[in-house]
């Protein structure tokens, strides 16, 4: 065997670890099991290998190799718009949809979680051949952590205050303290909206946070991840039933109005709280630069 073997084995076996532990399926199931783990796993293992070969390929001056990383780094395009056009078409068929903000996001996520494989399985071959396995198994390690830190991400916790508020009728009008929801004239639909409904505002803690939340992108967001891990109280053919978030002009609060099928408070604020705060969505006014220059 090469005495390149055992290294480019070991970070392929690593790079491909990292991808399954990357690999999650959560409340909102995707991806799917199992097929969709297949996919993501296979592509994970050829990034293992394709990070695996880099740096034996510099030692031995084959610098042509190199040029495969580029290829996949075209490749690996195609994989967000695979995630794109699949979510796209599936979003059509949920009750409360994720929105294209939040396709875009998961979409960009499991592009860049290749590049993290490459990454993880380059320095583990790295440390494998600066001096042996266990530096390899250290600078793996490393590697991890920080797929875990870039993985984390912000929560809309960090941005807003949550506070639970029972929706209210005045009139036809549906009210979420005082910010108005839509219009719902049905008594019958009123009943519905009263027994099933929960009503929650987001308080902005900056004036960055106001920006973000106004999004309608990052609002979709969080109705889709509350129905989805709490259902939802309606079928297709129903709007007075569609949860809805609207803006406080003023103020800038968001009330959040939806109809799951577990009422459950404190559930539905730990959901809401973890809702990823979308990269698309978040806005920094305040990092503006206003000074003018003058000529």
């Amino acid at each position: 065997m090469s005495e390149y073997t055992l290294p480019i084995l070991f970070g392929v076996a690593i790079g491909t670890l990292a991808r399954l532990y990357m690999l999650r399926s959560d409340y909102r199931q995707y991806p799917t099991y199992l097929h969709g783990k297949i996919i993501h796993t296979a592509l994970g293992f050829i990034a293992a290998g394709l990070g695996s070969v880099a740096i034996p390929s510099i030692l031995n001056a084959e610098f042509t190799a190199i040029t495969f990383l580029t290829l996949a780094a075209s490749q690996f395009r195609e994989v967000r718009n695979m995630e794109r056009n699949t979510l796209t078409e599936l979003d059509s068929y949920e009750m409360v949809p994720r929105g294209k903000t939040y396709i875009e996001g998961i979409a960009i996520a499991f592009e860049s979680r290749n590049y993290l494989v490459i990454f993880t399985s380059l320095v583990s071959v790295l440390g494998y051949l600066l001096l042996n396995i266990w530096l390899g198994l250290t600078f793996a390690v490393i590697a991890f952590i920080l797929a875990r830190v870039l993985m984390s991400g912000g929560k809309i916790s960090d941005i807003v205050d949550i506070e639970y508020m029972k929706p209210r009728f005045d009139g036809a009008g549906l009210y979420v303290d005082n910010i108005y929801i839509m219009n719902i004239g049905l008594p019958q639909r009123q009943e519905e909206v009263l027994k099933y409904g929960m009503g929650f505002i987001l308080k902005p803690k900056n004036f960055n946070a106001r920006s973000t939340i106004a999004n309608l992108g990052q609002r979709q967001a969080i109705l889709h991840d509350v129905s989805t891990a709490l259902g939802v109280y309606r079928d297709s053919g129903t709007p007075a039933l569609v949860p809805l978030a609207k803006r406080d002009l003023d103020d800038g609060r968001v009330a959040v109005f939806v109809l799951p099928q577990e009422k459950n408070i404190e559930k539905a604020l730990t959901i809401i709280g973890a809702v990823p705060t979308l990269e698309n969505a978040i806005r920094m006014p305040t990092e503006r630069n206003t000074s003018s220059k003058k000529e």
